[in-house]
């Protein structure tokens, strides 16, 4: 009932949202004039053709194909098209985000719930990389996180065979007890199957731990000993990740480059500062979990806790960042030549708007981090939050383009690794996403402009 209900209400601003953008935009825009160009001839039955411009799979022509197949007997009767090519128009083809937009909502819902998802995440992650070719990083962040449940799971599990053994001899297990911190209300989503490899656990963080390096330590070796112990299990259960893995391998080796089309404009580049704007974004569009008097204290008490630790963490992190900005930050031609994005006005107004200003930037970016960390380590191990940066890291330092499309994926992994239980944060959420993405729309549809050195109408977009 839930996932109705979920795909009902995503649906109720899908569509009218959709038939607005139709009837004001008819035509292709932007990108829209690679993309669906490319659509229209795989449903021509041209799989050969290739527009250089396009820099990614075609995972999503494919799924176009399949929606408009299930689209055209209706369109058929109702005289709206006669061929399956005549099918692919424009507004059919865009028809496929909302189509995916609703079908998202159901996985998201089933996640949050910890409910079986219709899709076990290796198929997930096999179609993640067909659409986009960076999703090959969450698949590794996926099968890791398995890993990493799996192996405490396993260690938890011979720890109370252990307690129960000595248990029945009069022992003091208070020594072993203390090997797997793991809570009483630990809570287990199973997926397909019904063996412990297939459970994804959530921890809640040591809040007593002396010292989070010893605490890390003692993670990262008690899942390396793990992991030998139960290699052939872990082998067997992520195989297909590994299959996945070896595909993209052999992709890189044909292509010779992560991207497919425009290679010169999306070169690989060390743009440390990314992780920088990606903290402080994904602080902003969680803001009600950031910024409040209570979060600040808890934070500034974990510092406090472990004084010399956290003021050096805190250190270190200030150094890193303003060596990140100072010597990383990359100014994309395309960052700076399109003022339809958002992002245009936000490198121009803020961060270039002095000298000083990139650098002033930088305790929000350290704060923005520790406070990402505070949050997930009170669901998720330190080893589970450190694996989330270096995946994050391995998305957005690579990426010389700052877009905000980009921290969707590792902002959603946020959001559902962290402990939001009150109504008044959710509520608080929703009405910004809400503001923003209402002015979004307006801004769009609603006040185009035009450049002087190219007809048509221009209009603002993320």
């Amino acid at each position: 009932m839930g996932r109705i209900a979920t795909a009902a209400i995503v649906s109720l601003w899908v569509i009218p949202v959709s038939v607005l953008v139709n009837r004001i935009v008819p035509d292709t825009y932007m990108d829209e004039i690679f993309h669906i160009p490319q659509a229209q001839k795989y449903c021509n039955g041209d799989f050969m053709s290739w527009d250089p411009m396009i820099t990614t799979p075609p995972g999503l022509y494919y799924l176009s194909l399949v929606h408009v197949a299930a689209l055209l007997p209706s369109k058929y009767v109702l005289q709206l098209a006669s061929s399956f090519p005549e099918a692919c128009s424009t507004a059919v083809l865009r028809s496929v985000n909302g189509v995916l937009a609703v079908l998202c909502s159901i996985i998201v819902y089933e996640i949050i719930t910890h409910l079986r998802p219709a899709l076990d995440d290796r198929k997930l992650g096999a179609m993640a990389v067909v659409i986009r070719q960076t999703n090959i990083i969450w698949m590794l962040f996926v099968a890791c996180s398995g890993v990493i449940d799996i192996t405490m799971a396993h260690q938890k599990d011979s720890v109370e065979v252990d307690d129960s053994k000595a248990s029945n001899k009069g022992t003091n297990l208070s020594a072993l007890n203390t090997s797997v911190n793991v809570s009483s209300n630990l809570k287990r989503r199973k997926s397909r199957g019904n063996s412990k490899a297939n459970q994804h656990i959530f921890y809640p963080s040591n809040a007593s731990s002396a010292s989070p390096t010893l605490g890390l330590l003692h993670e990262i070796q008690a899942i390396v000993l793990s992991s030998w112990r139960i290699k052939w299990e872990l082998l067997v259960s992520f195989s297909p990740f590994f299959f996945v893995l070896l595909a993209f391998v052999a992709f890189l080796l044909w292509n010779g480059s992560v991207v497919l089309g425009a290679k010169e404009a999306h070169a690989v580049s060390p743009h440390f500062a990314q992780i920088m704007y990606f903290s402080i974004v994904s602080t902003l569009f969680a803001a009600p979990l950031h910024f409040t008097i209570g979060h600040a204290l808890d934070l500034f008490q974990s510092f406090w806790k472990n004084r010399l630790l956290g003021f050096l963490l805190l250190f270190l992190a200030s150094i890193a960042s303003l060596l990140s900005v100072h010597f990383f930050s990359i100014a994309h031609p395309y960052l700076l030549a399109d003022n339809r994005h958002y992002t245009f006005y936000l490198w121009r107004k803020i961060i270039i708007f002095h000298w000083l200003m990139k650098y002033l930037l930088v305790p929000f970016y350290v704060y923005s981090w520790f406070s990402i960390f505070r949050l997930l380590g009170k669901t998720r191990m330190r080893i589970w939050t450190l694996v989330y940066f270096f995946a994050t890291s391995a998305v957005l330092i690579p990426a010389p383009l700052i877009e905000f499309r980009y921290y969707t994926i590792p902002f959603y992994f946020f959001i559902l690794h962290t402990s939001i239980n009150d109504s008044r944060s959710w509520l608080l959420i929703g009405i910004l996403y809400t503001v923003l993405n209402a002015f979004t729309m307006t801004m769009f549809l609603f006040r185009p402009f035009h450049w002087d050195h190219e007809p048509g109408v221009q209009r603002f977009i993320w």
